[in-house]
């Protein structure tokens, strides 16, 4: 396959490495050479994680600015902030759902408007979608399962060598049991809205 560099822009409590894992345990058990990791971060409620899964053999293990094909965006704000990392003509892919910083929830600064980013980053992008991770994670019964709404999303999308249906063996082979009815589901909905804007 062609390699891909994929980096993952989030904040703590997402489950942005939850997701970062599951994508490349997924891919490593179906005979791709990957390489995962944080650049920088912290997995903390509220502090910016950045992470990245390098497939098809790289020899430097990060991203560096310009060099992702794919940008992930668990939080809107986020995604706008990580598209240095973004190669001219990448596709972005990205939650509609603000988290707004402690700094706007105290009031010392404006959260920018989603029409903003969203013109932002599809001037950068060759492609863009925004997801409504957390409203169709809240149908699928948890919030929480957000980040896979969007992992669901990228799978369906055509834009990685496995499928959708790879991606949901691997959530049935990596998550607790407790965790896999909801997390399917997510799953099949962030699918679904990607095949209605695709």
């Amino acid at each position: 396959m062609k390699p891909l560099r994929i980096f993952f822009s989030g904040v703590g409590g997402q489950g942005t490495l939850t997701a970062t894992r599951l994508l490349a345990e997924t891919a490593l058990e179906n005979g791709m050479e990957v390489t995962a990791g944080e650049i920088h971060g912290m997995a903390q409620r509220g502090g910016v994680v950045h992470s990245f899964v390098l497939v098809g053999g790289y020899m430097s293990p990060k991203i560096s600015y310009a060099e992702a094909d794919i940008l992930l965006g668990f939080e809107p704000l986020e995604t706008l902030r990580a598209l240095p990392f973004l190669q001219p003509g990448g596709l972005a892919l990205s939650s509609d759902t603000p988290v707004p910083p402690l700094s706007v929830s105290m009031g010392k600064e404006q959260y920018p408007d989603i029409d903003y980013i969203r013109e932002n980053v599809a001037g950068c992008a060759g492609k863009s979608y925004f997801v409504p991770c957390t409203e169709l994670a809240g149908q699928a019964g948890n919030v929480q399962t957000a980040n896979t709404v969007l992992l669901g999303a990228f799978f369906a999308g055509g834009f990685f060598e496995l499928d959708l249906d790879v991606f949901l063996e691997g959530i049935q082979k990596k998550l607790p049991p407790k965790l896999v009815d909801a997390n399917l589901k997510a799953a099949r909905l962030g699918a679904e809205f990607m095949a209605s804007v695709n």
